[in-house]
């Protein structure tokens, strides 16, 4: 599953023409470090993206985002592709509400327990990573305001979390997710095939179709208490892995459940292109969630 442009250079080019007017005025800033870990064997790097008061007015709590990068990424994703300028932009204009977007490491593990359950990714976010980064920062407490997102495998593990934990957030937001309606058949039949050996890792060699299925946002979005929850995805109408298909398998779900939610099909492929050019509108989409507490 790679990408097909550079992801660095590709959304650091397309941030810049997108947000021409960024200026030292914006005075957000990135805090990057680790959370030490008893679940994982070692710390896990992060990053989180803090809005322009959050020095200045130090009484003040916010709302927080948490965004959860693709594959071949890292917990810097906004720093070193240009979406921190995209997002001082969209605060300089006031079009993004302030609150927190906390962005974690997480490999290519896509954000749940893998199936040997040597890495139980899954339990350090919800038993550590948020309880952590929640008490560090000022967070403004309660589910909210807290929110997941995320593009690609990141997307798959936003939709999977939600769906897992309605009782944690009040809103779930992705681009482009990892969304498979058959695993075999995107596999190729190929137990070996380069899509097998990254799956591998987290779902069995070969791939375990039926792990997959219990952990996919398509099987937990049919049983879910989603009532509560505000949902929010898009893709490309032209992924290169076919994730289009999954998005609206997703929105059939949800649409034959009377669940309301948003989706999106677009014209674009699976790159940073689209997501660039989609990311503010889910920004906006929590934005304005945040704004209605």
């Amino acid at each position: 599953m790679k990408f097909i442009l550079d992801p660095r250079r590709m959304f650091a080019v397309l941030c810049f023409l997108l947000a021409p007017l960024v200026t030292a005025a914006a005075s957000g800033r990135v805090e990057c470090n680790s959370l030490p870990s008893k679940i994982l064997p070692r710390p896990v790097p992060y990053c989180v993206l803090l809005p322009p008061t959050y020095d200045a007015e130090k009484t003040k709590t916010f709302p927080i985002l948490y965004f959860f990068h693709g594959l071949g990424d890292d917990e810097q994703m906004f720093v070193h592709s240009g979406g921190w300028n995209l997002v001082e932009d969209l605060w300089e204009r006031k079009e993004l509400g302030e609150f927190l977007i906390a962005t974690p490491a997480a490999g290519a593990g896509f954000y749940i327990n893998s199936r040997d359950g040597k890495v139980r990714y899954e339990d350090f976010l919800v038993q550590e990573f948020l309880p952590g980064i929640e008490k560090k920062f000022r967070v403004r407490p309660g589910r909210a305001n807290r929110a997941v997102s995320g593009v690609s495998m990141g997307g798959f593990g936003a939709l999977h979390l939600a769906f897992r934990h309605p009782e944690l957030f009040s809103a779930v937001s992705a681009h482009s997710a990892a969304l498979i309606e058959k695993l075999p058949a995107f596999l190729g039949g190929v137990a070996g095939s380069p899509r097998a050996r990254v799956l591998g890792g987290t779902f069995g060699i070969p791939p375990d179709a039926a792990f997959w299925e219990r952990n996919s946002p398509l099987a937990l979005a049919r049983t879910a208490a989603l009532t509560n929850l505000k949902v929010y995805f898009d893709c490309g109408d032209q992924d290169d892995f076919g994730f289009e298909s999954g998005a609206s398998a997703l929105d059939r779900v949800l649409t034959s459940r009377k669940i309301p939610h948003e989706f999106h099909l677009y014209p674009g492929r699976h790159d940073w292109q689209y997501f660039a050019t989609h990311l503010p509108a889910s920004l906006q989409f929590h934005s304005r969630l945040f704004n209605k507490r």
